[in-house]
């Protein structure tokens, strides 16, 4: 049996996740998931108060491949991925931002929601997101975004989860309940974006790497 990350989402911008083209991708921030998670896990983002989606879920996801910062970025399957700043919503939050080279073992952050508002390169996002350079990739997914269903608080309130700092990790087996409710009653949302992301109206903007200040 897996395990089940659930943390609280208190960004919702379709970039950490990144539900879009067709698979949901945490490439950005959550760095001690994306660090001890495995492929059969499950990750599941709960509202928050900032999104005013207390107790709602926006995402869950179950871990279909775990690769590199590196492997992602030079994958032609995950160029969609990669951040185009004066496309679309859909392109400007793309996650796929990363590159280590080889040689002089520096980074490269493409222009992207977590560099500074000039593209430049963002040192407090770097530092955070690369404490893993581990990339997690679900094609088996659900993302609800602004559509957040309710979770009964009984299943949450019976695995002991509560919304607050961090992430919690539980046992599959003592989360049947909460994943067989979400397969029962969203079987035909998965792999879809159900709804935009709250933050996406203002996609264009980026985060400062502090706090939950967007610039």
């Amino acid at each position: 049996m897996g395990k089940v990350y659930i943390y609280v989402v208190d960004r919702d911008f379709g970039f950490a996740p990144n539900p879009f083209h067709g698979f949901c991708t945490l490439a950005t921030c959550k760095p001690g998931i994306r660090n001890t998670a495995k492929v059969g896990d499950w990750v599941i983002g709960m509202g928050g108060q900032r999104l005013n989606a207390t107790g709602r879920c926006v995402f869950a996801m179950w871990i279909s491949e775990k690769i590199t910062f590196n492997e992602y970025w030079l994958n032609p399957a995950y160029f969609d991925k990669r951040p185009v700043r004066n496309g679309s919503s859909r392109m400007m939050v793309g996650d796929n931002i990363y590159f280590l080279d080889p040689k002089t073992r520096e980074w490269t952050q493409a222009d992207s929601h977590h560099s500074n508002p000039d593209g430049s390169l963002n040192t407090k996002n770097l530092s955070a997101d690369t404490k893993s350079d581990k990339v997690l990739i679900s094609r088996r997914f659900f993302y609800f975004g602004t559509a957040a269903p309710m979770v009964p608080p009984g299943l949450l309130a019976e695995i002991g989860f509560k919304n607050g700092i961090g992430h919690r990790v539980f046992d599959e087996e003592d989360c049947v309940k909460l994943l067989d409710w979400l397969q029962r009653n969203f079987g035909g949302a998965r792999n879809r974006v159900q709804a935009d992301p709250h933050d996406f109206e203002i996609s264009e903007k980026r985060y400062s790497g502090k706090g939950s200040k967007i610039i």
